[in-house]
């Protein structure tokens, strides 16, 4: 039997708002959302578990719109089950993950396999993007968007090499996708320009350094703005996927509520933390497509973000094998594990006064829920799924092997102290994480969408 259960004594932040109050969750739902205590005469099942948050912090939980958990076929480095684990101790109870995996997710039957390993190994919700290709529209047209995310389309290359480069097809595309079309986009032929230049200056031994030289500024804007074109040539919905440089923020020009917006985009945890000074220091620990790339950018990312410019807070969560990461630049892939992590370092934004907390749960919690028309979740609503996470925003951490969850087993923040910690985090109302602890008895469900 599911238990109903009682939160009370918390700091609520919620659609703008933080007050004292109490959240009821009962049969996997939020029952009531309280002001205060619940009122006296106010009937509890009698299965009610009480929780006194102690003025911690209370929020829907995070619903992460772009992440890559590596199953099928790339499993060495991570599975649903293990990066779903990781995610919910991190307070993400929602994913969305990307069809780079082997085989790809580029049919509707390899799309719904995915769905079924899910169902039996997350602890989170999930959805799936379906991929595109130069020569899969039919499969395209086929998907569901009340079920299926949206469709991933890469401009670029990047690890599991699904680059659309067909100009008929991507017209076709933006033309006839039933599904929101999300993008990475980076320019390939300055990329291989841009390589060539390198190699032939270092060979294999390439500086990471170089990273954010080869991956360009221009290479990024290019395809961003030939993707943007797309889009308002065909009237698509249109959302880039983890911006990186000043210049591409021109491209989000519209000035009205999130619903309304038709091109959209999103930052990723890695380009509002690090910049190109890091690689000294880091190397390949923070090698990622697309790259990071400068302090300027890297501040101008946060202030696209604070302005409502961009919408979306992401982690593009990529695990690699740290022995595969230590090869040469030429053989070092791309990518990094973040979800455990990406909303405690938010809210490090946040204690150092670059982002109020309120921002943070709109971009990480409401905001992917509007932009993705996704059904009863992201907010703290009467009849909402429960999908909660308590935070204490007093309990410093350090990032250590020991407490790392992902199946790779590190992270670019090793060494980093964070003062927030998530305790609980609530999924379909099931207490999934409890300070440390995993129920892993109650799994995920398959988020739907409203389209």
């Amino acid at each position: 039997m599911t238990n109903s259960y009682y939160i009370h004594n918390a700091h609520i932040i919620n659609e703008s708002e933080r007050f004292p109050g109490a959240v009821y969750i009962k049969n996997g739902l939020i029952g009531e959302v309280f002001h205060g205590n619940a009122p006296s005469g106010f009937t509890m099942d009698a299965n009610t578990v009480v929780i006194d948050a102690k003025e911690k912090f209370l929020l829907p939980g995070v619903i992460d719109d772009h992440v890559h958990f590596r199953e099928p076929g790339l499993t060495g480095k991570g599975d649903i089950h293990s990066e779903s684990r990781a995610a919910v101790a991190g307070g993400v109870t929602s994913y969305m993950e990307m069809p780079n995996t082997r085989p790809n997710a580029t049919s509707i039957t390899i799309l719904e396999e995915k769905f079924a390993l899910a169902a039996s190994s997350s602890l989170a919700n999930y959805s799936f993007y379906l991929g595109a290709t130069n020569d899969n529209l039919a499969e395209i047209k086929k998907a569901d968007p009340a079920s299926v995310c949206g469709l991933k389309l890469f401009l670029g290359a990047s690890t599991g090499n699904m680059l659309v480069d067909n100009p008929e097809t991507l017209e076709a595309i933006f033309a006839g996708s039933p599904l929101l079309i999300c993008v990475h986009a980076e320019e390939e032929s300055i990329i291989r320009e841009n390589t060539k230049v390198f190699t032939e200056k270092y060979g294999e031994d390439i500086p990471a350094a170089a990273h954010p030289l080869i991956r360009s500024e221009e290479a990024c804007y290019t395809s961003s703005e030939k993707a943007v074109a797309l889009a308002l040539r065909h009237n698509a919905r249109l959302h880039l996927l983890h911006l990186s440089t000043t210049r591409e923020l021109t491209l989000l020009t519209e000035k009205c509520p999130l619903a309304e917006k038709k091109i959209t985009g999103e930052v990723c945890i890695h380009h509002l933390w690090f910049d190109d000074r890091d690689y000294a220091e880091l190397g390949a620990g923070i090698k990622w497509n697309p790259a990071v790339k400068t302090s300027a950018d890297r501040e101008a990312l946060m202030a696209g973000l604070l302005n409502n410019t961009i919408d979306i807070v992401a982690t593009d969560h990529a695990p690699h094998l740290k022995g595969e990461k230590e090869n040469s630049y030429t053989s070092c892939p791309s990518g990094g594990p973040l979800v455990q992590h990406s909303l405690v370092a938010m809210m490090g934004f946040s204690q150092l006064g670059k982002i109020s907390v309120e921002k943070i749960v709109e971009k990480m919690c409401h905001n992917p829920a509007i932009l993705f028309h996704v059904e009863k979740r992201g907010f703290l609503r009467k009849g909402y799924y429960a999908d909660l996470v308590l935070l204490d925003p007093d309990a410093p951490w350090t990032v250590e092997k020991e407490n790392i969850l992902y199946k790779c087993g590190w992270s670019p923040f090793e060494g980093v102290t964070f003062k927030t910690r998530v305790t609980h985090t609530w999924v379909n109302g099931n207490l999934v994480f409890s300070q440390g602890v995993f129920d892993e008895t109650r799994k995920g469900m398959r988020i739907t969408f409203s389209k």
